[in-house]
């Protein structure tokens, strides 16, 4: 039964998302187009500025990201507090730059002394602005409207560009953030069109690796905190960390490279029969069986539905709501 977007993203359960969003029409994002000859690469480049632009603006920090040739995906997290925390200026100045403002909050930026129905008109339009602001929804909207527009005027078309609706899924515990954003980041070697994270194109685990090699933090004699400081780590991206440090994910990034190189060398197509030698630190922290990892990776979108974690999260996720079960349970 198709859920309500309201039902499906709840700040009190989680501020974690995947996000995905398909082309129509043969449209593509990227690659080349069989048909036509026509290469559109270059669009993976639209779509990861628009995301870059958009997290600087709204209170949505971008975890992950991999653009494929007709579908992307990202994992988020909403950030409601910092947004809730914005000075009305601010949250009227991060509205304008996506956005047309008013009269009235041009002369309450300019220091104009306002009626108190202005005044009261201005409180409510701002309020307003700040909800949209952490709202995925809205971020969704601006990022695939712009996409639609610029690729519909390129190809010299109108009508639909994105297959309906974007989905989202709910990630309600660590496992299935960690889970996911492998799923993410191994997009390409899954689908065989890289070998190796490095050659990822237009993945934020390929991004993370470029800017931690750019800052030599590879090459330095540096002890354990220095090299999982955000110095880094892109700026454009929700930075790596540990549980108890805020506002950060809460892993290290180097436990989190090994797992992913380790499970990118098991599920790509071509390494079949791949003998590992020892399990990453995340898994054994997870208490999780190799097997079953890898599994969660390989088959992730066959797991779970519109929430993913483990299956006593999502029993009492499913309680919460009113619901008998989830898929991904039992």
């Amino acid at each position: 039964m198709t859920r309500a977007r309201k039902a499906l993203i709840d700040l009190s359960s989680t501020s974690y998302y995947h996000l995905i969003a398909r082309c129509v029409r043969r449209a593509f994002l990227c690659g080349e187009d069989k048909y036509t000859g026509k290469n559109f690469d270059h669009r993976r480049t639209w779509l990861v500025e628009r995301i870059k632009l958009l997290s600087s603006v709204f209170a949505i920090e971008i975890a992950a990201y991999a653009i494929m040739s007709n579908h992307y995906h990202l994992v988020v997290k909403v950030n409601r507090l910092q947004a809730l925390n914005w000075s009305d200026k601010e949250v009227i100045l991060r509205w304008c730059k996506l956005y047309k403002g008013s009269l009235l909050t041009d002369k309450y930026l300019l220091g104009k002394i306002l009626t108190e129905t202005e005044q009261l008109f201005v409180s409510e339009l701002i309020e307003k602005w700040r909800a949209r602001l952490y709202d995925i929804s809205w971020y969704m909207k601006n990022l695939n409207e712009y996409i639609a527009k610029k690729a519909n005027k390129e190809d010299n078309c109108t009508g639909k560009y994105w297959e309906g609706r974007y989905k989202s899924q709910a990630l309600l515990d660590e496992t299935a953030l960690l889970s996911c954003m492998a799923y993410v980041d191994l997009n390409p070697i899954r689908a065989n069109v890289a070998s190796r994270l490095e050659d990822s194109d237009f993945t934020s685990i390929q991004e993370r690796i470029q800017h931690f090699q750019n800052t030599k933090g590879i090459d330095k004699k540096l002890n354990q905190n220095e090299i999982e400081g955000q110095a880094n780590q892109p700026k454009s991206l929700k930075p790596f960390g540990k549980r108890e440090h805020e506002h950060t994910l809460p892993f290290s990034f180097l436990d989190y490279l090994e797992l992913v190189k380790w499970t990118g060398n098991q599920v790509h197509p071509n390494n079949k029969g791949y003998i590992s030698n020892g399990m990453p630190n995340l898994i054994e922290s997870l208490k999780m069986e190799e097997a079953t990892w890898l599994d969660r990776v390989q088959n992730y979108g066959n797991h779970y539905g519109d929430y993913a974690g483990s299956q006593t999260v999502l029993r009492a996720h499913a309680a919460k709501n009113d619901m008998n079960w989830y898929k991904g349970v039992g």
